[in-house]
């Protein structure tokens, strides 16, 4: 179905959300139209974040809202559909459109594979009505399901349309980039010349994937890193319990933009327990540019006052190799708990591949390297 047709019949004026490959073309067909608009569109920090913007939206207007997101966001989503927008509490009526990662029998990443088992029965759960989208789906039978939908979003209900692969396409063609010129590849390459024998903890998304093939590259082992493949946001305090508990290794942790906004109040808790032996990079491209490019509030947010605001004794912000290389160096003669944010161009290989270690391969390997 063309996203067109697909927005047609929906039938919103307002749409906020985190962008999802599998949603590629709605996203795409958002920014082509609205680009970034308070008024129509708004890309947010998290799911839940996306679920309380709508409901201020529905509260200001009465009109219903949309939020988009991958279904490995479901679990943000369940505090403020369950204690503030369920019927039983403010009966505050929302659309969601769900991305289906990991549907069962489709082959997909080991991240999604539960995700997508347990992605209807979440739905279930939280008593929301749900249609599931496909590349059969006909305008008729989706008009059909809308108006059904009504009477639920009437009564101050929560449905969702769960959008399997392929099922919207959109023809325009939408250009992401920025004005930088390194790449997060040549970022990573840089990290892993200078952190040795160090353990390093790697954000979900392409960060790992480079990480790893830059690894097999160098003809070294994997054991050294940790691959957060999914659970987006959560590297950092992955690397702040392994620093509390290893106060005798510095640790790394090689983070992105989308991921450090997605859950900022780990900063805080960063900053305020200050291990001395941890490193925290976010490479910023202002983009949540693994599931397809589109932006991020990265570009317009201090992260470097941030950092300083929560807590971290150092830190910096470079945009360079040869920046990077002097803070490398200059925090590896530290001993002080460390952020640097590298400023990074848009865009990966069209060949970047895939870890070929299983995540349980991955954990034990790691957990027998930091003994």
């Amino acid at each position: 179905m063309k996203v067109e047709e697909f927005v047609k019949i929906i039938d919103a004026e307002f749409y906020t959300g985190v962008p999802d490959s599998q949603l590629k073309a709605l996203c795409n067909y958002l920014m082509a139209t609205y680009g970034i608009d308070p008024e129509h569109h708004i890309i947010a920090a998290n799911e839940g974040n996306c679920t309380a913007l709508a409901a201020g939206y529905n509260l200001a207007t009465g009109k219903i809202p949309v939020v988009y997101m991958q279904n490995s966001g479901e679990g943000n989503v369940v505090n403020p559909v369950a204690s503030l927008c369920n019927d039983h509490v403010y009966a505050i009526p929302v659309m969601f459109v769900i991305g289906w990662r990991g549907e069962p029998g489709v082959h997909d990443e080991p991240q999604h594979i539960y995700q997508g088992m347990v992605t209807l029965k979440l739905l279930e759960v939280m008593d929301m009505p749900y249609f599931v989208v496909d590349k059969s789906t006909t305008a008729e039978e989706l008009k059909e399901k809308k108006l059904e939908f009504e009477s639920y979003l009437a009564e101050g209900r929560q449905v969702a349309f769960v959008i399997r692969k392929g099922a919207l396409s959109y023809d325009g063609n939408i250009d992401y980039a920025n004005g930088y010129e390194l790449r997060r590849e040549e970022i990573i390459r840089c990290v892993v010349k200078h952190t040795g024998n160090d353990p390093i903890v790697s954000t979900t998304g392409k960060a790992s994937r480079e990480l790893f093939e830059i690894r097999e590259a160098n003809k070294e082992g994997h054991q050294r890193d940790f691959l957060t493949v999914g659970s987006m946001g959560h590297s950092s305090s992955i690397a702040l319990g392994i620093a509390i508990n290893k106060p005798e290794r510095r640790v790394w942790c090689i983070d992105g933009d989308g991921a450090a906004l997605m859950h900022m109040g780990a900063m805080a808790v960063i900053g305020s327990n200050k291990p001395a032996n941890m490193v925290h990079i976010v490479i910023n491209n202002a983009s949540h540019e693994t599931v397809g490019g589109m932006p991020t509030v990265a570009e317009d947010i201090d992260l470097v006052g941030i950092a300083s605001a929560c807590g971290y004794p150092y830190a910096v912000s470079v945009s360079t190799e040869d920046e990077l290389e002097k803070v490398l160096i200059e925090v590896k003669n530290k001993r002080v708990l460390s952020f640097i944010e590298v400023k990074s161009s848009i865009g990966a290989r069209e060949d970047l591949g895939r870890p070929t270690t299983t995540a349980i391969e991955n954990k034990i390997n790691f957990m027998r390297f930091l003994k």
